[in-house]
């Protein structure tokens, strides 16, 4: 099971990142807050002070097309805000 799926890139993520030192990924839906460290500081080499993780639900989408209104839903994720430690940080484009 591949735990960590992207990093979220936002305009949100990225005030969050220069703020406070936290960081924002996409992960695996029935990863726990245990198995989202071990892979971060695996992968990336650094100490984390927090997790916080939430279930982010799918926008209501709908379009119009020839044969009327199509409505549907995209799908949930779970993301993972992680903090941390003072003088630390995460090059997303190191690992590719």
């Amino acid at each position: 099971m591949e735990i960590l799926r992207k990093p979220i890139l936002t305009e949100k993520a990225s005030v969050l990142t220069e703020k406070s030192n936290r960081f924002t990924f996409r992960v695996e839906h029935k990863a726990n807050k245990l198995q989202i460290k071990a892979a971060i500081e695996k992968m990336y080499g650094v100490n984390i002070l927090a997790i916080n993780t939430m279930i982010v639900t799918g926008k209501v989408k709908s379009r119009n097309t020839k044969g009327g209104l199509v409505t549907g839903r995209s799908p949930k994720y779970k993301k993972a805000i992680v903090t941390l430690k003072a003088g630390e940080t995460i090059d997303y484009y190191a690992n590719i």
